[in-house]
């Protein structure tokens, strides 16, 4: 989804850092100078919400996934775009990686925010509108735990920011078309009763099935609208990482 300026000012809450010393976690305090994500392999095995140990394990998933298909997820984007796409997310999630370890976030919302801040230092489009999706999440709880009802909120709240922002909607072939589908079910599973795993499944599930609905259409927004039917046949590499972000909720 690159080609739609961003505004560089839009930045995480500078109060919503999260450092070590602010908030209470569920659980365990993760040590000094210890990855809150490690040891705990899936972020799903909280059922009642997320807390600052689930919530780093789910972006320490993410990042292992998308390093292990970003050379993939480069090549599309080098048939429809210009080919940066991969290095520049697998580049922001290193930034996020470094970021965590030094603030020692103490809730899940920070850890998110924090997520936000790598992605919005991002060279090109696609990582700062990331960066705002991100945002979304983070500042949907200042709490120790975030719940399905606040995930499904602050996703919603981000994807509305990345449309009106990136100026984009669902058949243009761009992230938009697996985020919103994810707002969707989500907001589903919350009406439902679901627990956060439950939900974030169903997410995932409809966010792969709107990233995969992007191989037939023709791109009408960002880098890949300038090669027109080329584009044809090519997944969209934004949208299958938002599928890949929910996936990873689960190791």
């Amino acid at each position: 989804m690159d080609g739609t300026a961003v505004d560089a000012n839009e930045s995480p809450d500078q109060h919503a850092t999260g450092e070590a010393g602010e908030g209470t976690v569920v659980g365990e305090r993760p040590r000094a100078g210890e990855r809150p994500g490690a040891g705990h392999p899936r972020a799903d095995d909280q059922p009642g919400g997320l807390d600052v140990v689930g919530a780093w394990a789910w972006v320490e998933a993410f990042h292992r996934r998308f390093s292990a298909d970003a050379a993939e997820l480069g090549e599309l984007d080098r048939r429809a775009g210009d080919g940066d796409f991969g290095n520049n997310i697998l580049a922001a999630l290193r930034r996020v990686r470094a970021r965590l370890e030094q603030t020692q976030p103490t809730t899940p919302g920070a850890v998110f925010l924090g997520v936000s801040h790598g992605f919005l230092n991002t060279g090109g489009t696609s990582g700062p509108l990331f960066g705002l999706w991100f945002r979304g999440i983070g500042r949907a709880t200042d709490g120790p735990v975030l719940t399905l009802a606040q995930l499904a909120a602050g996703v919603d709240a981000g994807t509305a920011t990345v449309q009106r922002l990136g100026k984009a909607r669902p058949g243009d072939k761009t992230m938009v078309d697996a985020m919103v589908p994810a707002v969707g079910a989500l907001a589903a599973a919350v009406a439902d009763g679901l627990d956060l795993a439950d939900g974030v499944a169903l997410a995932a599930e409809a966010a792969r099935g709107g990233a995969l609905a992007t191989e037939a259409l023709r791109a009408r927004r960002g880098r890949a609208s300038y090669v027109g039917d080329v584009a044809r046949g090519v997944l969209d590499p934004g949208a299958l990482t938002v599928a890949l972000f929910f996936d990873s909720c689960h190791g």
